[in-house]
């Protein structure tokens, strides 16, 4: 079997999730360091972003693509044993969010808490330029390492990291540590006794909060050393034998897992609506209340895209799997978001 071919770096979360979903399905893979720039042999990407997969396009050539869902889709069509995504729709759908909320809000906090402390910015400025395979003096990394934190602080409007915000992302982070936690104590992973979608998801922004940055490296260990230990155990599974009874029935969610659909409704509902209605608008702010606080950021058009994702995926369910869904996230705070009212 032909190895997939990626390129990425080790301070990328969707890296991660990614070499993490090849390693449990036993895909073969060839993963590459480095940056698009320094591979001129390969094609470019439309949107310059880690991991790129290098893959045959409809006309047999190879080219570059990126965003791991449909990545996530995309291989669970091509192979057929240990997928991470349930047979059961609707449990599939909950999966869907699950990992939606990870890629979309807990990379917010990621990303804040890599940038906006001094001790996690230098930590970042002095690791990141350093995952290269060609060796660099310290003479001659310096201006990358420059560039790249002078790049990333002022890009921390992006994900809506700010004065008026940071009370809410943090906030939502230690919650969410202390519902994953107690989730963990009874269950392997979200969905059962066997991973997920939203499990590499939120392995992938774990892999920055709870193993590299200092910062919430050390609110992690403090508050919820399960889950640093979780975070290790999904690295690699690829000695796991998942059965299909190991996935939890979507009609007898436990309340460990309603409570992190919770936090998402309280924070990532919220503000994902909100910059949508901002897109559509094409306003030049997004504002809203989140958990009782002011939420302000820029617009960020590809997050309204995935608020028009998770309703279309909704919309495929037939009537069965939507009741059942209801059910799960009624009283979450996530209904809004997967029903246009």
């Amino acid at each position: 079997m032909t190895p997939v071919r990626l390129m990425g770096a080790p301070g990328s979360p969707y890296t991660r999730k990614m070499l993490a979903v090849l390693r449990y399905r036993r895909i073969p893979y060839a993963f590459m360091l480095g940056s698009h720039r320094e591979r001129a042999d390969l094609p470019q990407p439309k949107v310059a972003l880690l991991p790129t997969f290098y893959l045959p396009g409809a006309d047999g050539e190879i080219e570059a693509v990126v965003d791991s869902t449909p990545l996530i889709r995309r291989f669970e069509a091509e192979y057929a044993e240990r997928r991470v995504v349930p047979p059961d729709p609707a449990l599939a759908f909950l999966d869907y969010l699950l990992e939606d909320f990870a890629d979309e809000w807990l990379t917010k906090a990621m990303f804040h808490y890599r940038w906006r402390f001094a001790a996690d910015a230098d930590f970042g400025q002095e690791m990141l330029p350093r995952w290269r395979v060609a060796p660099r003096s310290d003479a001659e990394l310096a201006p990358t390492q420059r560039f790249i934190r002078e790049r990333q602080v002022a890009r921390l409007y992006v994900v809506g990291s700010n004065d008026v915000t940071a009370p809410v992302i943090e906030g939502s982070y230690h919650r969410y540590l202390a519902a994953l936690k107690a989730h963990l104590e009874t269950h392997a992973f979200l969905l059962g006794a066997r991973p997920g979608a939203g499990d590499f998801a939120a392995y992938g922004q774990l892999t920055q909060l709870a193993r590299f940055d200092p910062t919430p490296r050390a609110i992690c260990i403090a508050e919820a050393p399960r889950v640093l230990a979780w975070v290790d155990v999904v690295e690699d599974l690829s000695g796991l034998e998942p059965e299909d009874r190991d996935w939890i029935s979507a009609t007898a969610v436990p309340d460990t897992l309603r409570a992190i659909f919770a936090e998402a409704g309280r924070t990532y509902a919220p503000v994902m609506l909100a910059n949508a209605a901002a897109v559509r608008a094409g306003a030049g702010t997004v504002e809203t209340e989140v958990d009782g606080r002011l939420w302000t950021q820029a617009p960020f058009p590809y997050q309204a895209h995935c608020v028009a994702w998770v309703r279309g995926e909704y919309a495929r369910l037939d009537a069965e799997a939507k009741r059942v869904v209801g059910a799960v996230l009624d009283g979450t705070g996530l209904e809004p978001l997967v029903v246009a009212s």
